[in-house]
């Protein structure tokens, strides 16, 4: 074994300058990929908060077209699916305007206003998501009160 590798590398101008060298380009290195990472995990939760938004405007409308008119358990209910969601960020539109349960044509079920917060360090986002609508056409309104999904 040859001593002299050591020496050299105790010397003023030796490798015992780089000692703690990765561990600096470690640490530079990590953080950019755990921002990544955690970003992609964001993004895929704002993906899923997207995907739900589509299914509870969906859920709205099949619930608005078999309960009574402006019935509070539609609300309720999509609010229930949807953490995020606020009664006032659903409107519920029947068709024709001012109609009752017998003259009703069809029910729109809108999301609007919604906006979810990622938490990716050093990148604080606020992404305002599109509104959501669903259109069906009126079904029984439940004019006699009997759908238990409504209660």
């Amino acid at each position: 074994m040859n001593a002299r590798p050591y020496r050299a590398a105790s010397s003023p101008g030796g490798l015992l300058k780089q000692r703690g060298a990765a561990a600096v380009e470690f640490a530079l290195v990590a953080s950019l990929l755990f921002t990544l990472l955690l970003g992609i995990m964001e993004m895929g939760r704002v993906l899923f908060y997207w995907n739900t938004a589509t299914e509870v405007t969906r859920l709205g409308a099949r619930l608005a077209v078999v309960c009574n008119k402006d019935a509070a358990i539609i609300k309720t209910r999509m609010s229930d699916m949807l953490g995020i969601l606020t009664p006032g960020n659903i409107d519920l539109t029947y068709t024709p305007g001012g109609c009752d349960i017998n003259s009703c044509r069809a029910v729109t079920v809108s999301i609007t206003g919604l906006s979810v917060s990622t938490f990716i360090p050093l990148v604080p986002l606020n992404i305002s998501m599109p509104s959501f609508s669903t259109t069906l056409p009126r079904e029984s309104m439940d004019m006699d009160n009997t759908n238990p999904d409504c209660s």
